[in-house]
């Protein structure tokens, strides 16, 4: 059966060394010391081991239910929702006058990773309901929040997106779903929604849908879609369960992966809504809950991955196979264990350099979150924004990639069931597809993202990375050769790719877009390489300082030096297809395939 232990030695060195959390001028991040974090991490990694990562198997195996209605779910998920609802963890960043506890984004995202890493399919039905709160929080009425909010911070009751239909998915101007302005300012429901992951359980009292429908007489397309709040059960002035409200679940979607988690088809049959937000500006309510959800969906790449490599790391030191071409490593055994071996260990690193640098890069993009809303910050929030896509395209796409690299690791054993192996591969898949499809993300990245507010923040971005370069460089000779020389490099490749999409887009936007997924696997490998830049630079002041850990900071580093020399110069690679344009791209007719 696979293990799992919560990286919160890692977590508090991105923090505290890397990310100086505690000493930054963010509203709330003074109460961040080290003893205070590390409280939190220990608790959290202690409830991800011991309580959620049991389950992930039982969840994966057993699967979702659909009897008479109701959805059951796996054996021991309600009796460990409760504890998680015990602890406060789902209202963790949520705000005080709700039940929440207040903390900082970068804690929640912290803590997240460990949940997602020990159990996803579980972890998403606190997950969704986070940000369904949070849409209702940032567009809905004081009395939808009185309502709603206590109740969903706490998890009693949980929440749902729902956009997609049977005919449509990214291109939601297409929906048929429809919303009748009823007299005593309620709506009617009517139509079909799929892919609603958590749509109907038995964890929680209600469940509170976020549904898109269209608005009859108002725009077509995009432009007419609303967003509702559609209860489960319709919810009484004292806040009591009233009748049930006319949503059901049609059915469970079979799954790759992900079993543990009710992905349904959900009917609405004159349903009663209430409208979330102005008419006709759904997408602007909708988008603070998807935008919340690339985040997390990044964050469950790197999760996956992060667990996935723990395993294939013991193996590798476990598994006895072949001998050590320079000697043997194991005299008095059969054979020397597989991480003698430099293929072995290529693979390790790659897992390992990729789960680190992306913790990095997520907890970064959450302290642009926290920097943006609680200081007010529109830098702060220009740049996530930038940023979003590429947390959430890139960190799925590598996530995924690691846990086959993983999987590899075992060989046969890693492609039979009872190893465990499997399920990060197929629960690490949908990352790449929900919440918009990778595909999607570097589209939006290119162009929208690139150019918005007239390239700021992209040129802020580029302004960052030549900062720690200038600042760094000529102090050590080995740190310029290993760190500030291919960093620079990778941050030309990426501004000639921004270049050529400038010059070339605008006489043929197929160049851009043809370019647009090796853009975001560009950026994202700049962004993993500033981030393993700074992180080498804090593990050698630590040295310096005379840590007590050398092993740690020094592995660090090490580490650093094969993403640096080893991963980053794949931008070469992906500025080389992206200067080759349309052409190869788009050179076949459509019969031709």
């Amino acid at each position: 059966m696979p293990v799992y232990s919560a990286p919160t030695k890692d977590t508090q060195f991105v923090l505290h060394d890397v990310l100086n959390v505690s000493t930054s001028e963010i509203p709330g991040y003074s109460e961040l010391d080290r003893d205070f974090t590390a409280a939190v991490l220990e608790e959290a990694g202690k409830l991800a081991a011991n309580v959620l990562h049991p389950l992930n198997v039982v969840g994966d195996t057993e699967g979702c239910v659909l009897e008479n209605g109701v959805v059951r779910t796996p054996k021991g998920f309600r009796e460990a929702f409760e504890q998680v609802k015990e602890g406060g963890w789902p209202g963790l960043d949520m705000p005080e006058e709700y039940g929440g506890q207040n903390m900082p984004h970068v804690i929640g995202t912290a803590v997240g990773e460990m949940f997602s890493a020990a159990n996803q399919a579980f972890t998403m039905y606190q997950g969704l309901t986070h940000g369904a709160a949070s849409a209702i929080l940032a567009h809905g009425t004081d009395a939808q929040k009185d309502t709603y909010l206590p109740k969903m911070v706490s998890c009693e009751w949980t929440g749902t997106m729902n956009l997609t239909e049977p005919h449509c998915g990214t291109d939601l101007g297409l929906m048929r779903s429809k919303a009748e302005p009823q007299d005593d300012g309620s709506y009617r429901i009517t139509g079909q929604k799929i892919f609603i992951s958590s749509g109907e359980h038995d964890m929680a009292d209600n469940i509170i849908h976020l549904v898109l429908a269209k608005i009859p007489g108002g725009p077509e397309g995009i432009k007419g879609v609303s967003l509702f709040i559609v209860p489960k059960f319709l919810v009484n002035e004292d806040g009591s369960l009233g009748a049930r409200n006319g949503v059901s679940c049609g059915k469970i979607e079979e799954k790759m992966g992900i079993h543990g988690n009710s992905t349904c088809v959900m009917n609405y049959d004159g349903a009663t809504g209430w409208l979330l937000g102005q008419e006709h500006k759904g997408m602007r309510a909708m988008f603070t809950m998807m935008n919340e959800a690339r985040l997390g969906v990044g964050m469950q790449g790197l999760a996956q991955a992060e667990a996935a490599y723990q395993n294939a790391l013991d193996y590798a030191k476990d598994r006895l196979q072949g001998r050590d071409v320079t000697g043997a490593k194991n005299p008095d055994g059969p054979a020397d264990p597989l991480i003698v071996h430099p293929d072995i260990r290529r693979s390790l690193m790659d897992q390992k350099s990729f789960a680190e640098g992306a913790r990095a890069f997520l907890l970064w993009g959450a302290t642009l979150i926290d920097q943006a809303h609680r200081a007010d910050d529109a830098d702060a929030d220009g740049l996530i924004s930038l940023m979003t896509p590429v947390i959430k395209g890139f960190l799925t796409d590598e996530g995924y990639d690691m846990t086959v690299l993983a999987q590899q690791v075992y060989g046969g054993h890693g492609y039979i069931e009872e190893w465990g192996m499997s399920q990060y591969t197929r629960d690490a898949r949908i990352a790449m597809i929900y919440e918009g499809a990778n595909g999607v993300q570097a589209l939006d990245l290119v162009g929208r993202k690139l150019a918005q507010d007239g390239g700021k923040h992209v040129m802020a971005f580029f302004e960052m990375v030549k900062a720690f370069c200038k600042d760094n460089a000529g102090q050590d000779e080995s740190f310029d050769k290993t760190f500030i020389e291919p960093l620079k490099t990778a941050s030309k490749d990426l501004q000639a790719a921004g270049m050529f999409f400038m010059q070339e887009g605008i006489k043929n936007p197929n160049a851009a877009l043809s370019g647009s997924y090796d853009f975001m696997h560009m950026f994202g490998h700049v962004c993993l390489g500033l981030m393993w830049a700074r992180m080498a630079q804090a593990a050698q002041a630590a040295l310096d300082a005379g840590a007590s850990d050398r092993d740690f900071y020094e592995a660090k580093i090490a580490t650093g030096r094969y993403y640096m020399a080893r991963r980053l110069p794949a931008t070469a690679l992906h500025l080389a297809r992206i200067r080759s344009g349309a052409d190869p791209v788009m050179a076949l007719d459509a019969e031709s395939f």
